[in-house]
C-alpha cells in the first residue's frame, strides 16, 4: 500500500494546499480543496482524464471531463509537471475503489489547474519500477530519487538514523563534530574537514560518578 506519512500529523495548510495528497477520505467527500504535486501518471479515457498527482506524502486521484474548464489544460501535462488544482471531493462507485491507495476511496474533480512548472519529455519515467542502467540511473539521479522505492528507502534511512541518535541521546552519548585540516591540506585557505568524536555513555558515567565523589 502506497502511504508515505501518517495522515493523522498535523498538516500544513497554505497558499498551495489545504490537503497533503495523503490526508483526504469518504469524511471529506463534498468539500473544496485544493492540492499541489508532481503529476505521476495521466490516463486519457476519451471523455475523461485521470492524473495520480503526487506529493511527499502520498497520491491522490483527479478526474476531468470535457465540460471541465481544466480539461484542456491537463490535455497537455506530461509527467512530473508540477500544478496546483481546486477541486471537490467525490466519492468513488465501490467498483472503481483502489485498496493499493490510502485515498483510493475518493477522488477530486478538478475545477481549476494552475501548472506551476511544466516538465519535458522525461529520459526515464518516475512511476513503475523498470530497471535502468546504472549510468542512467546517476545521470538522471534527480529522477530516479523521485521512484516509489527509493523514495521510501530514503524516508526509511532518515527515521532509523533519527531513533539511533534518539536512544543514543537517551543514554548519554553524543556525538560532537570539530573542525580540523589534514597535514596535506593546511596551507589551502577555505578547505575545512570534519571528524566525528563518539563518546560512550560508559565513559560518561564514569565522569559523572567521578565529579560526584570529587563534590
Amino acid at each position: 500500500m502506497i502511504s508515505m506519512s501518517n495522515p493523522d500529523t498535523a498538516k500544513t495548510i497554505h497558499q498551495y494546499r489545504t490537503h497533503r495528497c495523503c490526508d483526504l477520505r469518504q469524511s471529506h467527500v463534498g468539500e473544496t480543496v485544493r492540492l499541489s504535486g508532481w503529476v505521476h501518471r495521466k490516463r486519457d479515457h476519451g471523455n475523461l482524464l485521470f492524473i495520480d498527482l503526487r506529493d511527499h506524502y502520498g497520491i491522490t486521484q483527479l478526474v476531468m471531463d470535457t465540460d471541465s474548464a481544466s480539461f484542456s489544460v491537463a490535455e497537455g501535462l506530461r509527467s512530473e509537471s508540477v500544478i496546483c488544482i481546486d477541486g471537490h471531493v467525490v466519492e468513488r462507485t465501490p467498483d472503481t475503489v483502489n485498496k493499493d491507495l490510502d485515498t483510493g476511496e475518493i477522488e477530486v474533480y478538478c475545477d481549476k489547474i494552475e501548472v506551476l512548472s511544466a516538465a519535458e519529455e522525461l529520459p526515464m519515467p518516475v512511476f513503475g519500477e523498470q530497471e535502468y542502467p546504472e549510468d542512467i540511473r546517476l545521470k538522471y539521479r534527480f529522477l530516479d530519487l523521485r521512484r516509489e522505492t527509493m523514495h521510501r528507502n530514503i524516508v526509511l534511512r532518515s527515521k532509523v538514523i533519527s531513533s539511533i541518535r534518539r536512544r543514543m541521546t537517551d543514554e548519554a552519548s553524543w556525538s560532537f563534530r570539530r573542525r580540523f585540516s589534514p597535514p596535506r591540506r593546511r596551507k589551502e585557505h577555505g578547505i575545512f574537514w570534519c571528524r566525528r568524536v563518539c563518546i560512550p555513555a560508559s565513559f560518561m558515567r564514569c565522569l559523572r560518578r567521578h565529579s560526584s565523589s570529587s563534590s
